[in-house]
């Protein structure tokens, strides 16, 4: 059990350093392509790389066959898929108006708002929450608030997707006890690529030469941060610990600050780092204070995406 555990922590591991990094591919395939062409494109591929391995990957994760799509497994699914949509477009647009370093933070604050949205719905909210959540407002602040009180756009778009984030996690908290989590994962891969295309047909200059410049950053978003990303996601899973998983992928903010540093040469001020390192302190502590009861964030937002998501892949995820 321990060496599966372990095992299981440092493919996390991994798949924090892969979605991470992916938030510099996000930025960089904006450079020829719009926005939401990117994410349309990148889920386009990425479901086109699950759907074959969908069968081989059922097998792995079931031992008995599982029933087939139907009415309301297509209905969870498009809603994730909604959300996620909503998610990732939010986080790709603050990208043009704010570091990678700003986003991977900003967008990591959902694992602290899920059980904040989570008091709408009667769930109990300990002190742990509470207080690390005030450390990542406190963090926030010195990082995203300059002179005069100005706050980015790219960051108060970060913050909204943040929250769409943890709606998102929310309704997987819904659907993925009922419903096969592979499947509604390519439901809403297919349900966020659509969204996503149709908003590049309608905003955007589509051009081919364009498309192939940023097939690079295509390529490593679909294939390593969604399709790759997200089996590591559920083959680790399968022996994770809920708390090792929700602290391990939090790490995402940290190595998207380091990819971000490293391949685009982004650098923040002091008072910046000391704001990112109160914003991950928070999220720790809200993971690791003590519980007397389970809440829905450690059930859930482990791996909430995302693309994502915990038993069906975040997204940036």
């Amino acid at each position: 059990m321990r060496s599966q555990a372990l095992r299981a922590d440092l493919l996390m591991l991994l798949t924090a350093m892969i979605w991470g990094s992916a938030f510099v591919a996000q930025r960089l395939g904006m450079d020829s392509i719009g926005p939401f062409l990117y994410s349309g494109l990148r889920f386009a591929l990425a479901l086109l790389i699950l759907l074959p391995l969908l069968p081989l990957l059922e097998r792995r994760a079931h031992s008995t066959p599982t029933a087939p799509l139907n009415r309301h497994l297509l209905l969870g699914g498009g809603l994730m898929g909604v959300a996620l949509a909503l998610g990732i477009n939010l986080q790709q647009v603050g990208l043009l108006f704010t570091s990678v370093t700003n986003a991977g933070f900003i967008t990591g604050l959902y694992v602290i708002i899920v059980p904040l949205l989570g008091l709408l719905l009667g769930h109990k909210t300990g002190l742990g929450i509470w207080l690390g959540a005030s450390l990542a407002v406190l963090g926030m602040f010195l990082l995203s608030v300059g002179e005069g009180f100005q706050v980015a756009a790219g960051d108060w778009l970060q913050l909204a997707g943040a929250v769409i984030w943890a709606v998102h996690v929310l309704l997987v908290g819904v659907f993925a006890r009922r419903h096969d989590p592979l499947r509604l994962a390519v439901v809403q891969f297919a349900t966020c690529a659509l969204i996503s295309l149709l908003l590049a047909l309608i905003f955007e200059d589509i051009r081919l030469n364009a498309i192939i410049a940023a097939g690079p950053a295509i390529l490593y978003g679909g294939l390593f941060g969604v399709a790759i990303g997200f089996t590591l996601q559920v083959v680790a899973q399968k022996h994770a610990i809920a708390s090792h998983a929700a602290i391990i992928l939090s790490l995402e903010a940290v190595f998207a600050a380091i990819a971000g540093a490293w391949l685009l040469g982004e650098a923040l001020q002091l008072r910046g780092y000391f704001g990112c390192a109160l914003m991950l302190t928070g999220m720790l502590l809200a993971q690791l204070w003590p519980k007397k009861t389970v809440t829905l964030l450690t059930e859930t937002a482990a791996g909430a995406d995302a693309g994502r998501r915990p038993d069906q892949p975040r997204v940036e995820l």
